[in-house]
């Protein structure tokens, strides 16, 4: 019998506590209940906001973006790299789509499309400038996006950085296309420096990792080669 008074005492005890704690928790409700209103208010407004300024502003903005982009793309698939990237008469260039639709996923693609072209036409800190304000994580135009800014840092003569964007670029979504792509312009360009001990490791992964790729197969005379500097 003393048990079970025990067990109800403090089964009484734990109600009691859990009334308390109710209570308070109703009094600073109602202490604060405007600003929980406010906040409650806020928060569907943002909502709102976002879900209209989506469907009646960005998603206009982005076929709007698409078809400029059609027709730039165009231009650039021609080789007509000027007018691809400035534009001509009522169609606009990369860098006007970058300007105008700046929120949209076309803008964005046109930061890569920008870069390609100044890469193209020699002006290589604009093509690193451009290529770095492109964002992606697909498996083919991000590696080949980083491998490009890599290719401006050669050219400028900053052979460090671009070894840096190489393996970006090679490591990045790692598949037979890109990455034994990048590897060997890594190797060429550690080759270029005079260390021939790391262009080698450069050649000899390939060799493992791509043997079926064209650079893997290319990878066996040009590990000969290494090995006969390095004696």
């Amino acid at each position: 019998m003393a048990q079970s008074k025990n067990t109800n005492d403090q089964t009484e005890e734990r109600f009691e506590a859990v009334e308390e704690a109710l209570s308070k928790s109703e009094q600073i409700i109602e202490k604060h209940q405007q600003s929980i209103l406010t906040i409650i208010g806020v928060v569907v407004l943002i909502v709102v906001v976002y879900f209209a300024f989506d469907k009646y502003y960005l998603q206009p903005q982005e076929k709007e973006a698409q078809i400029e982009m059609a027709q730039a793309e165009n231009f650039f698939a021609q080789d007509s790299v000027n007018i691809a990237l400035n534009g001509q008469d009522e169609h606009l260039g990369f860098l006007d789509i970058i300007d105008e639709y700046g929120m949209t996923k076309s803008a964005n693609l046109a930061h890569y499309y920008a870069g390609i072209c100044y890469l193209k036409l020699g002006e290589y800190q604009n093509a690193i400038d451009y290529l770095k304000g492109f964002s992606a994580n697909d498996l083919v135009v991000a590696p080949m996006a980083m491998g490009a800014i890599a290719d401006a840092y050669m050219e400028l003569g900053e052979t460090d950085k671009a070894i840096n964007y190489y393996l970006d670029a090679a490591n990045q979504g790692v598949n037979d296309f890109t990455s034994p792509l990048f590897l060997q312009k890594a190797a060429w360009a550690y080759e270029s420096q005079g260390d021939f001990e790391k262009a080698l490791n450069m050649q000899k992964r390939i060799s493992k990792e791509f043997a079926n790729t064209t650079e893997g197969r290319e990878a066996k005379k040009y590990i000969s080669y290494l090995e006969e500097k390095i004696k």
